[in-house]
């Protein structure tokens, strides 16, 4: 009789030499890796249940099945790589988020100064605990190396087994006979195969499903690396980055229609005409060299400039700092879904928005002729103030591309006045001030982002309320004038340190808000404003925010009523410091040359100060609302047909120019020699 059982002297056991045992194990530790990697993080509001383990598990299997198809040593040694890859990569991602709040992409492995700023502080990021993350490879490595090196796999001994005659006596170690070698094959491509279709079932398909319903848009919009991560997971987040980069990256990449180019290149060239001028205007050049602050206030908004509640001014300071700016009562946010990254898009490189996602995000590693890069050029040292994590909306990347010397995030700020997302703007602000006049050469310009009014508007504390708003008491309406109030104080008190340390008499100053701050009820802008509101009213309401601009002498104070925006900002700066605009690649207007000039918004409203367009839900001009701006009444939507067309024409030309990284293009192509330009403009 010829029967088969297990060897009694075997080097490894029996358990661990099965194929199934050795991949359950592998998706086990990994999977354990990555709950420790979410423990860590620590994210608020992101928690790691069931699901997201099922998705885990289901990624692991889309990144592991064919190892099913490699004979057995081959599939050991597949697995030990893979094993020891991926604890790599997860715990490379756990201490950069420690630093960074954000996970490592391509782009950032690529970005070598990103990685590298990590610097002396990597030995703070590693903690004595993260031990316990690495200690299954005391038993892993030696287990992968006795089942690869042993003599008995290395003779093609894999299943274990041997007969024994009928007497009893052993007659040695051999293959178990009854399994032909196609048999084997069959089974390991169907067990490959498995793993495939369970993978996509577990992982891919409740991606797609919240894809299409509570996270719609999650692959179009993203926003922040994190949001990602809290729906696909550490592993699927890294496979769509991958293949976000070889996209966009690989090959010739996607290319701009011929007759769009030409339209682009036909605007630049006529702006260019257009500006040939101003630098014969009074103020051009007037405050050269001068230092530059401009700061970004979140959801600060225009329709309560210059209002009381109950006898109170809700913004006391900036009504002060009105009779020595300059104030401009019609100017416009020009975001759309990148909110806080679409103003700062805006205002510092003078280009829309895209109409989905963020710039920022999409397109960090585009050319752009942004503020800090020309003021850079002019020996301005460059750095940007945020007390929040560097990672948020990309702008650790962002702000290399952008040219920034330093980028002062939640790292930098001593966290002694904890509020709502981060830190108090009075003492970001403090901070803030002290290292502009500490750290920071002259001339300088300083960008800052405040943080203490954003939505929800619930984080004030009681002893931080100083409005009293009577009967929006313990409404989001209330408490939204509650941070703005605070926010204003905390900028009266930037102003009053500017000054003690002398740096107000030597710089223009700027203050602008970001967006609106997303409470639409028209009944509580009524009764605030005790006014009945039509549909212009609500949109000039929702889309205006304040611009204040104090020059060094305090000159040109005053109110200007002419509609201007958010991208007017980088070319009216570059005015007032004598560094001509023509060159450069801005829509913007330049808010010192008093031509007549049109406001486009992201959402295609257009205002030229004579009307205002409003587009319908469905986009048909037709369908839409134009506004006489003097009677604010609706007049012939035949009034707002050239401006529609201008304002169709620009948003398609921004998105075409940031969309193909046609600036890098148009200045390689400038830069080739005429000969070799004149060639492939034949081809």
């Amino acid at each position: 009789m010829v029967f088969t059982q297990p060897m009694r002297s075997s080097r490894t056991p029996m358990l661990l030499r099965h194929p199934l045992t050795l991949y359950v194990i592998f998706t086990i530790l990994i999977l354990l890796k990555l709950m420790f990697l979410h423990h860590n993080l620590n994210a608020y509001n992101i928690t790691m249940g069931l699901l997201d383990k099922v998705i885990a598990v289901g990624s692991l299997l889309l990144l592991s099945f064919w190892v099913w198809w490699l004979p057995r040593r081959g599939m050991i040694a597949a697995l030990t790589i893979l094993h020891l890859f991926l604890t790599a990569l997860i715990y490379a991602d756990m201490v950069y988020y420690r630093y960074f709040q954000d996970f490592l992409t391509i782009p950032v492995l690529l970005q070598a100064r990103q990685v590298d700023a990590l610097g002396d502080s990597i030995a703070t990021l590693i903690y004595t605990r993260d031990i316990w993350f690495f200690a299954d490879l005391f038993i892993v490595i030696p287990c992968a190396a006795l089942m690869l090196f042993s003599r008995r796999y290395r003779s093609g001994q894999p299943s274990g087994m041997y007969t024994s005659s009928s007497n009893g006596s052993y007659s040695g170690y051999s293959f178990t006979s009854s399994i032909s070698h196609k048999k084997r094959l069959r089974r390991r491509l169907l067990a490959g195969v498995t793993a495939l279709i369970l993978g996509l079932g577990l992982g891919a398909g409740p991606i797609y499903y919240y894809s299409k319903t509570w996270a719609k848009g999650l692959f179009d919009n993203n926003w922040w690396n994190v949001s990602m991560y809290n729906v696909t997971g550490l592993l699927a987040f890294h496979g769509y980055d991958t293949y976000s980069y070889v996209k966009n990256n690989m090959g010739s990449g996607p290319e701009a229609d011929p007759a769009d180019i030409q339209q682009v290149k036909a605007y630049f060239d006529d702006r260019q005409k257009s500006n040939a001028g101003q630098t014969s205007q009074p103020l051009y050049g007037k405050y050269k060299d001068s230092n530059v602050i401009i700061v970004q206030g979140e959801a600060f908004m225009n329709f309560m400039i210059g209002q009381s509640i109950g006898g109170q001014e809700i913004t006391p300071h900036f009504n002060e700092l009105m009779k020595e700016s300059q104030y401009y009562s019609h100017f416009y946010h020009q975001t759309g879904q990148g909110r806080t990254s679409d103003a700062d898009f805006g205002a510092n490189i003078s280009l829309h928005p895209l109409p989905v996602g963020s710039a920022f995000v999409r397109y960090a590693d585009h050319m752009y002729d942004s503020l800090p890069s020309i003021l850079k050029e002019h020996g301005y040292s460059t750095n940007v103030f945020h007390a929040y994590e560097s990672g948020f909306w990309n702008r650790y990347t962002m702000y290399q591309n952008m040219k920034y010397d330093k980028f002062y995030s939640k790292n930098d700020f001593i966290e002694d006045d904890p509020l709502g997302w981060s830190l108090s703007d009075v003492s970001f602000f403090r901070q803030s001030v002290e290292k502009m006049s500490n750290e920071v050469k002259e001339p300088f310009y300083s960008f800052l982002i405040t943080l203490s009014s954003h939505h929800p508007y619930a984080s004030l504390p009681k002893e931080k309320q100083q409005l009293d708003v009577g009967e929006f008491q313990g409404t989001m309406f209330g408490n939204y004038l509650q941070s703005v109030h605070y926010v204003d104080a905390a900028l009266g008190g930037m102003v009053e340190d500017l000054k003690n340390r002398g740096l107000w008499d030597k710089t223009i100053f700027m203050f602008y808000g970001d967006h609106d701050n997303s409470i639409n009820d028209k009944a509580q802008y009524e009764k605030f404003l005790g006014r009945g509101l039509n549909d212009l009213d609500m949109a000039q309401i929702m889309n205006e925010v304040p611009l204040l601009v104090h020059l060094p002498d305090g000159a040109e104070a005053g109110t200007f009523d002419k509609p201007s925006g958010q991208l007017d900002i980088t070319p009216s700066v570059l005015h007032l410091l004598g560094i001509s605009d023509e060159s450069y690649y801005h829509m913007g207007n330049n808010v010192y040359n008093d031509t007549e000039r049109t406001v486009v918004l992201r959402n295609g409203s257009f205002t030229d100060g004579k009307v205002f367009y409003i587009p319908s839900d469905d986009y048909l001009y037709a369908n839409g609302a134009c506004y006489d701006q003097s009677t604010h009444e609706k007049t012939d939507i035949n009034a707002c047909k050239v401006g529609f067309e201008t304002a169709s024409k620009r948003l398609h030309v921004s998105d075409t120019i940031i969309t193909y990284d046609l600036i890098r293009q148009f200045r390689e192509e400038k830069e080739r020699p005429a000969n070799e330009t004149e060639s492939s403009s034949v081809k």
